[in-house]
């Protein structure tokens, strides 16, 4: 028995703990299976690179619970680009990349893969299984979502993004005491989230109870109002301008500075359509999603409030970086943990699927067929918890 690892899309705080507790699980329950992981995702299976896992990986697993990253590299290929694949040099041309993937899977000899990415890296990997499964091979392939937005459908909690949310509440309680730098400060928080606003809110929020246990010394500039949220931009709320203008720029007469946490999806639709008025050409990934980080929506939103709110100094921090690329806490640890352990169990009885809470079943955990598996689940944006935070900062 052969079990092979990819990781594919961006960073999220469980790559290398969800490998680590899968290992740990197949040490117990299948010592003699034989591990390996093709090396930066998708690209490695389509140009055969990949790295066999020695006893020494079975013996220090636990090693990989202390690690954001991956261990085996990640990448974002899409197996269906055909030209995307072909000009970086994955496949020949005229190749088709899924059969080259499958073909490479067969070569190896892999009878179960586990693939760790959002819904683009597991319906491209429940493409390989079905492919297979025409030629006659049976391969078994189980998948575990990680996405820091929180976006994959019908999955309640995609492993990663609680820590996600945390590390950059961490991030934005240092940037904060950038207000102290200057008078009428805007400050902008660019959080990660193309088409969802989860981790933007969710942000905020443990921001929120952070604060909540801080001391203040209001006889100073140290007061909780200076440190507090004063916007929250997710891309499932349309934002009225004229409104947020008036509400913002009394803030700012109020406490001497502004503090928006902003979603990097929130607006998109505004800052293309006008990038093609003017004619000029939207960047794209593979996959076809605008490159957010090219468009730069921070610096768009702060052109648009800058001079409206009188600032005197405006900052823009991203906070994605910082916090994909961490370690999961505890409370990831353990869905992750709990996630490896039945995506083991699946895997030697040869069950196909996504293992994730699923929503339409009271979030159970529990194997998701991939045809179920969709990308661009919205923020619910009614969850008491997002309405109390705008209610308290005074959004409508």
């Amino acid at each position: 028995m052969k079990i092979a690892f990819i990781t594919s899309g961006g960073l999220a705080p469980c790559l290398s703990a969800s490998i680590g507790a899968l290992v740990t699980e197949y040490s117990a329950n299948a010592p003699d299976a034989q591990l390996m992981g093709y090396l930066n995702g998708y690209r490695g299976l389509l140009i055969g690179q990949s790295i066999d896992f020695p006893d020494t990986v079975r013996q220090n697993s636990e090693v990989l619970m202390e690690y954001g990253g991956s261990p085996i590299g990640n990448s974002r290929v899409k197996l269906t680009n055909v030209d995307d694949c072909v000009n970086k040099g994955y496949v020949e041309e005229g190749d088709n990349p899924v059969e080259v993937a499958a073909a490479q899977l067969v070569k190896d000899g892999v009878t179960i893969l586990h693939t760790i990415g959002g819904d683009d890296t597991n319906t491209m990997a429940a493409a390989l299984s079905a492919h297979l499964a025409e030629k006659g091979h049976k391969l078994t392939v189980v998948g575990l979502p990680k996405t820091v937005d929180n976006d994959v459908v019908p999955i309640t909690q995609s492993l990663g993004a609680w820590t996600a949310a945390e590390q950059g509440a961490i991030f934005f309680e240092n940037i904060a005491n950038e207000n102290t730098t200057s008078t009428r400060q805007l400050i902008i928080h660019e959080v990660m989230g193309r088409n969802c606003g989860w981790l933007t809110a969710a942000t905020a929020r443990e921001y929120r109870l952070r604060l909540a246990k801080r001391r203040f010394l209001t006889e100073l500039l140290i007061s909780r109002e200076r440190w507090y949220v004063d916007a929250v931009y997710v891309p499932e709320l349309a934002i009225d301008f004229a409104i947020e203008v008036e509400r913002l720029r009394e803030r700012m007469d109020e406490k001497d500075g502004v503090n928006i946490f902003l979603s990097e999806g929130a607006g998109v639709e505004t800052i293309v359509a006008e990038m093609e008025a003017a004619g000029e050409d939207v960047p794209r990934d593979p996959f076809g999603h605008v490159r957010l980080d090219d468009i730069n929506p921070g610096q768009w939103f702060a052109k648009q409030f800058t001079e409206k709110l009188g600032a005197e100094k405006t900052l823009v921090q991203k906070s994605g970086y910082f916090a994909r690329s961490a370690a999961p806490n505890d409370r990831d640890l353990d869905l992750i943990r709990k996630s490896a352990k039945l995506a083991a169990q699946f895997g030697l009885v040869g069950k196909s699927g996504v293992v994730g809470m699923d929503h339409d079943s009271g979030d159970k955990l529990g194997l998701i067929a991939f045809d179920r598996i969709k990308g661009g689940k919205p923020f619910d944006t009614t969850v008491q918890w997002f309405v109390d935070i705008r209610n308290e900062i005074g959004q409508t």
